[in-house]
């Protein structure tokens, strides 16, 4: 019997020249994986910061090549990562307690969701996971918009990785983060509400339990964490009042 696996390769985010930072991830959708790192990473605030992209292959893994105004690459060294990163952490490599838990930005949106269409996610998810069906092994992320569904999707073998492809994409599509819910096929751990945030989504919805410490984060900086996502129901952890009954 022959089983199809999920690939993983190193890819450098490297900004003007520099490399911020080396992470093991699923080697596809490289521009949108750059382009949501840089975002989430606080390297970048829009799209309109970034002048140039490349992606270059080579024998031992991929460079994502981003130039950036000079003013955005001014304070590059002090988001620098100084490891790669494994694809179970999206913190790996943060050289100082102060940066991995940085202070997070207000959410401010007046999305809705009505309880069906919470409900209805994962399984509207599941059914848009091409890598996963092939492999069993791939983490999904997913943009829930009212009344259209789920409208673009990102697959990786790490959950941040997956989430950073998808702040990506929608960053490169022009989609607005604050006008729909991100769905995640994983638990939701800190850098998963850290990401939402600087990308400005309001909703997190998951099939697994939230961290204690990603409910304070997510509570604090105006997140609506709804989790343990079933058939059957799910649970609110913050910010309940985005739910509509």
């Amino acid at each position: 019997m022959l089983r199809a696996l999920p690939e993983e390769a190193p890819v450098a985010i490297v900004c003007n020249g520099t490399t911020q930072a080396v992470m093991m991830a699923t080697p596809a959708d490289i521009a949108d994986f750059a382009h949501g790192f840089a975002l989430t990473e606080g390297i970048v605030r829009s799209a309109e910061d970034v002048l140039e992209f490349e992606e270059v292959r080579q024998d031992t893994g991929i460079e994502a090549r981003l130039w950036l105004p000079a003013e955005r690459a001014e304070g590059l060294a002090e988001r620098r990562r100084v490891m790669a990163g494994p694809v179970g952490c999206g913190l790996c490599g943060i050289d100082s307690l102060a940066q991995a838990l940085r202070p997070l930005p207000p959410v401010a949106s007046d999305l809705r969701l009505t309880v069906a269409q919470v409900q209805r996610a994962p399984e509207a998810l599941r059914a848009r996971q091409p890598l996963q069906d092939e492999t069993r092994a791939t983490h999904a992320a997913g943009f829930l918009v009212p009344d259209r569904g789920i409208v673009l999707v990102r697959e990786d073998v790490g959950r941040h990785n997956a989430l950073d492809k998808l702040i990506g994409a929608l960053l490169r599509h022009g989609l607005d983060p604050a006008q729909g819910a991100v769905v995640m096929t994983s638990r939701i751990s800190v850098e998963l509400v850290q990401k939402c945030a600087v990308a400005g989504c309001p909703v997190l919805i998951a099939v697994s339990a939230p961290t204690a410490h990603a409910v304070r984060l997510a509570d604090g900086a105006g997140i609506t964490l709804a989790a343990l996502v079933r058939g059957d129901g799910f649970e609110i952890f913050a910010h309940p009042w985005r739910i509509l009954p």
